[in-house]
Order: C-alpha cells, then structure tokens, then sequence
C-alpha cells in the first residue's frame, strides 16, 4: 500500500479559490482514474511557509497503479492546476510506503 502525497503552498488570495477547485474538480478527477482507493485534503496549521499549505494525499494498492497514473492522468491534472493558479502555488510530490 502506498501514499501519494501532493503538498501545496498557495497564496492567501487564491487559497479559497483553489480549495473549492480541489474539492470540485481535481480530487475527482483523480479518483475517477481509478488508480486510487481513498483520498484525504489536509490543512497544514504550523507551516513555516508564507500563504496557506494543503497536503492531499491518495492511497494507491499497487505501484504499477501509481506509474500509471502519472503517465496517463497526472500531467493533464497539474497542467490545469498550473494553468489556473499560475505562478500563485508550488506543489512538491512524494510517494510513500506504508510501513506499519
């Protein structure tokens, strides 16, 4: 089982914005890929960051369902991310293992 952990700092003037146009579109577009079998939208409170940092994370069974969805999904999802919030977000990724 893996997480796959998308971290987004935003500016405090697109921050509500952006959270309705995860909730509405883009976290539903993910899962409708069908790679993922749960999702989580965390705020980050004690972030050291200026502006408003989220973490959303999506659980995924198998790698081979995470590769495929950065190779047939994840590009479109990040370039409309970009092109709607562009140069008011940076967004890093990680994949994690779930140990115990």
């Amino acid at each position: 089982m893996l997480l796959y952990n998308v971290t987004t700092i935003i500016e405090d003037t697109a921050a509500e914005r952006w959270l309705q146009w995860m909730q509405e579109y883009h976290i539903p577009a993910a899962m409708e890929s069908g790679k993922f079998v749960s999702h989580r939208l965390l705020r980050v409170l004690d972030s050291p960051n200026e502006g408003v940092t989220y973490c959303t994370q999506y659980i995924v069974e198998h790698m081979a369902d995470y590769l495929d969805f950065q190779e047939n999904f994840g590009p479109a999802l990040q370039a409309e991310e970009t092109q709607n919030f562009e140069n008011q977000l940076v967004s890093f990724r990680t994949l994690m293992e779930y140990i115990a």
